[in-house]
C-alpha cells in the first residue's frame, strides 16, 4: 500500500496536462450545451412568440460570451503549465464548479426577466468564478515559480482584480439598481474581449 501511494504521488506530480485540458474542455462543452437547451422552441410561429424568448436569449448571449472568455483564457493558462500537481487539479476543479452553475443562473435570470435576486445570484457566481480563476493563476505561478512565464505575463493581474471588485459591487447593487449590475457584468465581459496577447507573447519568447 505504501509503495502504491508513493507511485501515485509521483505520477500526480508529473501528470501530463493533456488530461486536465481534455477534462476541462469537456466540462465547458457540457455547460454550453445545457445553456442552449434552455432555449425552448416558441409555441407560436409569429414575431410575438419569438419576442417572449428575448430575455432568455439575451441571458444566453451574455453567458456564452463569458464561457468563451473563460475557455480561451484557461487555454492560455495551461499553455504555461509544465506539469500538474494536486493543487493545480483542485484549483482547476474549483473553477469548473462555479462555471457549472452558470447555466442555472442564466436560465433563472432569463426566465424572470432579470429580476433583482436572479441578477444578484448571477453576479455572485461570476464573482466566485473570477476568484477561482485568480486562485488557479496564483497556484500555477506557485508551482512554476515567480520567474515563470505566467508570472512574467500577468504581473499583479490588475485585470482580474478589477473584475472581481466589479462583481463584488454588482452583487448588492442588484437589489437597488439591477440595471447597474447588468452594466457592470457586460462591461467586464467587454474588458476581457479585448485581445490580451501577454501570455501568448511570453510563450512564444520562451519557445
Amino acid at each position: 500500500m505504501g509503495c502504491l501511494f508513493k507511485n501515485n504521488r509521483k505520477t500526480n506530480i508529473h501528470m501530463n496536462k493533456t488530461r486536465l485540458e481534455a477534462f476541462s474542455d469537456g466540462v465547458i462543452a457540457i455547460i454550453i450545451t445545457i445553456m442552449v437547451l434552455e432555449l425552448k422552441i416558441p409555441h407560436g410561429s409569429d414575431w410575438q412568440s419569438l419576442q417572449t424568448l428575448a430575455p432568455k436569449f439575451l441571458s444566453y448571449i451574455i453567458s456564452f460570451v463569458y464561457i468563451a472568455i473563460y475557455w480561451s483564457n484557461h487555454h492560455h493558462l495551461l499553455q504555461t503549465l509544465k506539469h500538474v500537481n494536486g493543487s493545480v487539479l483542485w484549483s482547476n476543479t474549483h473553477l469548473l464548479f462555479w462555471l457549472s452553475l452558470v447555466p442555472f443562473a442564466t436560465a433563472w435570470a432569463g426566465e424572470n426577466h432579470f429580476a433583482e435576486l436572479p441578477v444578484a445570484i448571477y453576479s455572485f457566481i461570476m464573482l466566485m468564478a473570477g476568484v477561482s480563476y485568480f486562485i488557479l493563476s496564483k497556484t500555477i505561478i506557485k508551482v512554476q515559480g515567480k520567474d515563470s512565464i505566467l508570472s512574467s505575463a500577468i504581473g499583479k493581474d490588475m485585470k482580474g482584480i478589477i473584475s472581481m471588485v466589479g462583481y463584488a459591487i454588482a452583487v448588492p447593487l442588484a437589489f437597488y439598481f439591477k440595471e447597474g449590475s447588468l452594466i457592470i457584468i457586460v462591461s467586464i465581459a467587454l474588458l476581457w474581449l479585448i485581445p490580451d496577447r501577454r501570455i501568448e507573447k511570453k510563450v512564444s519568447e520562451d519557445d
